[in-house]
């Protein structure tokens, strides 16, 4: 290819020679020459593709080079073969001069029209991935006469090789030196609101508005909406000033952004400005509903949101907002009659028919749920999901042999795994250990990515049938096999027995906190190691005081992690003899979320006070919620 491209730029600069005084019909000759290949094809301009040539022959992918060589050669036979001296000087000078530009500047671009040399040579060096000499010289020559064409397709290459900021810079000196050219005020406008520019924007928009106050501003608006709340307060501040009553698409995000400023009363000012003009715009109407839900009551919202979808009633987003709303409202029974009217006019949208069955098996209409999921199977790209809401919905009706059949045939990989997690319960229910195994060893020889939580699962059942030693072997051996996996590490690090193995667990856990040093659940481990070893070991407390520390809204909070650290810290208390202390650790979250750990541990306490009605009242708890003191290993305490 790059042999061919040598010898037509060869072809192109014999024929550049001969090329006739009329530069327009030049510049479209070259430009079609140039861009003909099919990599540029899309970049051919209308005004520069006049029929001065065979160019249905010429610009074929189809067409060979030596036959490309014939139609140029013909066509230089009909043109005149001296240009003038005074572009032939220019081309010269354009080609000396152009390797040494680094910068682009209105001042340094001669009067007249652009260099067709120049253009030639920017297209090749495009063509080769030397894009900064193409950008180079397309924004140099993009500043002559006429030179529109070459503006877009420099700013083009610049948005792919530039920075946002580089780009607006361009476009604006473009534009400044070009002030009547509207689309430039478009490109403006978009890159300076890209490039968080807000000033820049707001003037821009401003005068966009004041030339056509109804102008389409959504090719504009598109993927420039901020990240962060201070982008965000700029942006409205810019957005302000202008008067956007007549113009929908600014209107819509001015209310937006005020929606988010938690300003509804005046985001609806704007929204009811939008809908105006576009009363029927879906994502208009879902935007006004945001906003009610801020300041009318439930009933309103669902009454304005019922009114909009009867008047859009082919609008399947109105019926999923109306749904989700119900839902959210936790009116389960409501959102299913009206997913099943949804289903009834959009029978063929499998998407309907998934939610419908969803909430279908949410209120416990499994009939409903049963059909519509086997209706979902039939469709190739929704099986496996059918086949697992099936197992599900089979599950809750306690048919767990049919909800076996279906798990077992879920393959897709975002499903499988949590699949095989049941089935493997439902064996163990039957007691049935060697089946819970080999549907284990089924999973990871079907699926390899998911091996190392098959080995933990199994060892998890070796473990519920008193076989530590075996389920720490058979960790051992995965993780030679895998021996960079988290999993399969902290696993075999909580089976390791906290004073026997301190050494190997010490070591372990601090390996995995190398790996992972924010993990939490790899410093309560080693808190609890620590702790086991050490009754008053500071690093231990301060590792499981400050995970009951973190506040429930913040993101590392973790409800199970918060019991587990309440529990280790409870334990060293006790071992301590500091039965108060065990009893104000772990009383209230007892009596919101009850646990075996936890009600064994406060049993321990009361015990020790010699609270004999306190221990007679939870042991009869425990006995009836967890089976306390029974064989069930299906209530017993998993440690991972």
């Amino acid at each position: 290819m790059y042999n061919d491209q040598s010898r037509l730029r060869a072809l192109l600069q014999a024929t550049i020679e001969r090329l006739c005084q009329r530069y327009k019909l030049t510049l479209s000759l070259a430009i079609c020459l140039c861009l003909g290949l099919p990599a540029h094809a899309k970049y051919v301009s209308p005004a520069l593709t006049a029929p001065i040539l065979n160019t249905d022959l010429a610009n074929s992918p189809t067409t060979s080079p030596a036959k490309k060589s014939d139609i140029i050669g013909h066509t230089a036979h009909e043109i005149p073969s001296q240009l003038p001296s005074t572009e032939q000087s220019q081309l010269a000078e354009t080609d000396t001069s152009v390797s040494n530009l680094v910068a682009f500047s209105p001042a340094q671009s001669e009067l007249g029209e652009p260099s067709l040399y120049a253009l030639l040579d920017a297209e090749f060096a495009a063509d080769r991935d030397n894009n900064k000499r193409a950008l180079t010289i397309y924004k140099q020559q993009s500043f002559k006469q006429d030179a529109t064409a070459v503006f877009e397709r420099a700013l083009s290459l610049s948005l792919r090789n530039e920075s946002v900021e580089d780009s607006l810079r361009f476009a604006k000196t473009w534009q400044d030196q070009n002030p009547d050219h509207v689309p430039a005020w478009f490109y403006v406008a978009h890159l300076a609101l890209r490039a968080h520019d807000y000033e820049l924007a707001g003037a821009t928009l401003n005068r966009i508005l004041s030339y056509d106050p109804r102008a389409d501003l959504s090719e504009i608006l598109i993927g420039i909406y901020p990240n962060t709340d201070e982008d965000k307060r700029e942006l409205l501040a810019a957005l302000q000033p202008i008067d956007s009553e007549q113009n929908a698409s600014l209107s819509v995000l001015k209310a937006g952004l005020l929606y988010q400023f938690d300003e509804p009363e005046v985001a609806i000012v704007h929204i009811d400005r939008a809908l105006a003009r576009q009363p029927d715009y879906v994502p208009f109407i879902t935007l006004k509903a945001d906003i009610l839900r801020k300041t009318k009551p439930s009933a309103a919202v669902l009454d304005y949101i019922n009114q909009a979808r009867l008047r859009n009633p082919d609008s399947k987003s109105l019926y999923l907002y109306e749904i989700r709303y119900l839902l959210d409202l936790r009116q389960s029974e409501q959102a299913w009659q009206l997913l099943l009217d949804a289903h009834g006019r959009f029978a063929d949208d499998d998407e309907i028919t998934l939610l419908a069955a969803l909430v279908s098996l949410d209120v416990e209409e499994y009939a409903s749920a049963d059909q519509l999921l086997n209706i979902l199977a039939k469709n190739p790209a929704y099986l496996d999901q059918a086949y697992y809401y099936l197992g599900i919905s089979a599950e809750r009706q306690q048919r767990f042999e049919q909800a076996k059949y279906y798990l077992n045939g879920v393959m897709q990989e975002d499903l499988v795994l949590e699949a095989r997690r049941k089935v493997v319960s439902f064996e163990l229910l039957n007691d049935d250990v060697d089946a819970a195994i080999a549907t284990l060893e089924k999973l990871r020889k079907d699926f390899s990515i998911f091996a190392p939580d098959s080995f933990v699962m199994q060892a998890d059942i070796l473990w519920q049938q008193n076989e530590s030693e075996e389920a720490l072997r058979l960790l051992t051996r995965a993780s030679r096999k895998y021996p960079n996996n988290e999993m399969l590490l902290f696993a075999r690090a909580q089976l390791l027995d906290d004073k026997d193995d301190y050494i190997v667990k010490r070591t372990l856990l601090n390996h995995l906190q190398t790996l992972d040093p924010t993990n939490l659940a790899y410093q309560l481990s080693y808190a609890q190691l620590l702790l086991a070893n050490e009754r008053s070991s500071k690093q231990g407390l301060a590792l499981a005081t400050a995970i009951i520390q973190i506040r429930y809204d913040d993101p590392r909070y973790d409800n199970e992690l918060h019991l587990q650290a309440l529990n280790v810290l409870a334990a060293n208390a006790l071992a301590n003899e500091d039965y108060q202390q065990v009893i104000d650790y772990l009383q209230t979250p007892y009596d919101v979320f009850p646990t075996l750990r936890s009600g064994t541990l406060l049993l321990r306490a009361y015990q020790g006070l010699g609270d004999n009605e306190k221990v007679e009242a939870l042991l009869a708890e425990l006995q009836e919620r967890f089976s306390f003191g029974q064989r069930n290993v299906n209530d017993r305490i998993q440690l991972y």
